[in-house]
């Protein structure tokens, strides 16, 4: 075979590789543009879960703790916060700075994925990311599902967010 041919055959297959991956980008991109701004954990409901249950989320606090909570994710730095307030006085005032992404695993839907930050912006957790699956977003809500076992059984925690 012609070398210059092999050349062209190669600048052909890298072009188009490089095309491929750069589109599942361009996604992630859309994400987050729709994903940037100031919102709310309006409710947080439960899969497979029966009675009254008491579960830490986020390695933070109860996941009641968390309705209410405020959020602000920026887009260009992939920094942001929530912000816990509570007042009845049952859950700590909490102010976390977090960094986030959008994860795409192949042929899965695509993930909120963030890590809890300390004030010195060092990630927390061992440098573990928790990881939800993105249900629904558009520009005023925002649905994450969080797959668990409770009881050995598999369950689920669904995150209802609407935008400020």
């Amino acid at each position: 075979m012609n070398s210059k041919l092999l050349f062209k055959i190669c600048i052909i297959f890298f072009t188009g590789a490089l095309l491929y991956s750069c589109a599942a980008s361009k996604d992630a991109k859309g994400i987050k543009r729709n994903i940037h701004g100031n919102w709310v954990l309006q409710t947080i409901t439960t899969e497979g879960i029966t009675g009254v249950a008491k579960t830490k989320i986020f390695n933070e606090a109860d996941f009641g703790c968390f309705i209410g909570s405020e959020w602000n994710f920026i887009a260009n730095n992939s920094m942001g916060s929530y912000t816990i307030v509570d007042t009845k006085k049952e859950c700590p005032y909490i102010k976390r700075l977090i960094r986030w992404s959008v994860h795409e695993p192949k042929e899965l839907p695509k993930e909120f994925e963030f890590t809890r930050l300390d004030d010195n912006k060092n990630p927390m957790d061992d440098n573990e990311a928790f990881r939800l699956k993105i249900v629904q977003l558009d520009a005023t809500a925002m649905k994450l599902r969080s797959e668990i076992t409770f009881d050995g059984h598999p369950a689920a925690i669904i995150y209802n967010f609407v935008k400020k």
